[in-house]
């Protein structure tokens, strides 16, 4: 970290402002300053306090570190924020801030424990032009079939997605976003390989993000950032995803062995030759009418067994070929009344938590923050902000720190640099 004077700062800082496509009054407005005062910060006339410092490093989608650096990159993250639309007051942008001040948090603090990610079994699947959604169908299911390959999955169920990507050096978040975002991914040397999912969204679909993010990261390496909303579900690069996560969290194989172990998923009527040197038998049999069709509760536990919900179900069978169209149609409309929910209770199949993927993470976050604490990497104060965004009031860290004797003898480095 290098030392820069007042103007330099200002010089940044409007550097930073423009290449995120905002006016001194969108900057002002955000930080609750005037105009005015932003012209001054800007022109080097006006000193920086770490606070404002470190709002418009969120704002503008910067480690607050890239201010004081040798060298400034001009761009960063902004061309992520630039590609968000937030006309339609969706709150996207904000959410994108908070997933990048996110990844910037928890690669300052690996850095710091010393904490490296390595990335490198991370595979970058060629580009595929897309002219179609059947060529997007037949990418994202041999890009999925591919990955199970590679991971050595064969035909289980994905029990935990985040810690398969974990595993693998990709950094996973969970944050508040609007209802219309599933989800996003980054990949920049800031953030190295970063997921993010909507934390207020049930656990199945959760599951579902995870994976489709992954896709995104495997496929979409080129793009700095990209943002998986509802409303382009039929864009190809979103077709793909799709049907990456359906086929990764539900292989082929395994829901067929899943239906053959019900008894079901056969014709219902079946023919064979039994042939031998001196001619050939024929062998005709027929199941009881009706005897292999799916019902609605063989849905739910195969659901529940994949972790996905019942209508991520009820099309991959469609699509497999298992139900019909009007099987489809009939279950659907089961599922929407309720149905599905009382079976599962019925069956005793309790979904996980739905803030267990939350504790999760948050668990891997503060064990960061607290062992970063105790290493006096970072300073009390720090390790009560972190904990304090997620949720954990300060009396219980205090109680924590005291308990384990966690205090340091010399004041701490943090990680928010004074200015």
């Amino acid at each position: 970290m290098m030392t820069i004077d007042q103007a330099e700062l200002g010089k940044r800082l409007k550097q930073a402002r423009e290449s995120c496509g905002l006016t001194q009054d969108d900057a002002a407005r955000e930080m609750e300053i005037g105009r005015a005062t932003i012209a001054q910060i800007e022109l080097g006339n006006r000193s920086v306090s770490g606070l404002e410092l470190s709002r418009f490093s969120w704002l503008y989608a910067r480690d607050i570190r890239e201010f004081v650096a040798q060298n400034f990159d001009e761009a960063g993250l902004a061309e992520v924020l630039l590609r968000a639309d937030d006309d339609a007051g969706d709150g996207v942008r904000n959410a994108l801030r908070d997933c990048i001040s996110l990844g910037h948090q928890l690669r300052d603090l690996e850095t710091l424990l010393g904490i490296s990610r390595s990335t490198a079994s991370v595979p970058a699947y060629p580009s595929v032009s897309l002219s179609s959604k059947w060529d997007a169908i037949q990418s994202g299911t041999h890009a999925a079939q591919e990955e199970r390959r590679r991971l050595g999955l064969g035909s289980a169920p994905v029990s935990d997605a985040p810690s398969l990507l974990e595993a693998q050096g990709i950094r996973t978040g969970l944050i508040a976003m609007p209802p219309g975002i599933s989800g996003l991914m980054l990949t920049h040397p800031n953030v190295g390989l970063f997921v993010v999912v909507n934390r207020d969204h049930p656990v199945a679909r959760q599951r579902f993000s995870w994976c489709h993010e992954y896709a995104h990261l495997l496929l979409d390496r080129t793009q700095t950032g990209h943002v998986s909303r509802e409303s382009e579900r039929a864009d190809l690069l979103e077709v793909r995803a799709n049907v990456f996560a359906a086929t990764f969290l539900m292989p082929e194989d395994g829901v067929r062995q899943f239906v053959g172990a019900l008894g079901k998923g056969s014709a219902s009527r079946l023919h064979a030759d039994v042939f031998d040197e001196s001619g050939v038998v024929p062998v005709d049999t027929r199941k009881a009418g009706g005897s292999q069709d799916l019902q609605i509760y063989d849905v739910v536990r195969l659901a529940h067994y994949f972790g996905v919900s019942v209508l991520s179900a009820l099309y991959r069978l469609l699509n497999l070929r298992i139900i019909t169209e009007p099987q489809l149609d009939n279950m659907k409309q089961l599922d929407q009344a309720g149905m599905s929910q009382q079976l599962s209770a019925l069956l005793g199949l309790s979904q996980q938590p739905a803030d267990e993927n939350l504790t999760a993470f948050h668990r891997r976050y503060l064990l960061l923050a607290l062992e970063a604490f105790r290493r006096e990497k970072i300073s009390r104060r720090k390790l009560l902000e972190i904990s304090g965004k997620l949720g954990v009031p300060a009396p219980e860290i205090e109680g924590v720190i005291d308990t384990l004797d966690l205090v340091p003898d010399e004041p701490a480095r943090v990680l928010v640099p004074s200015i």
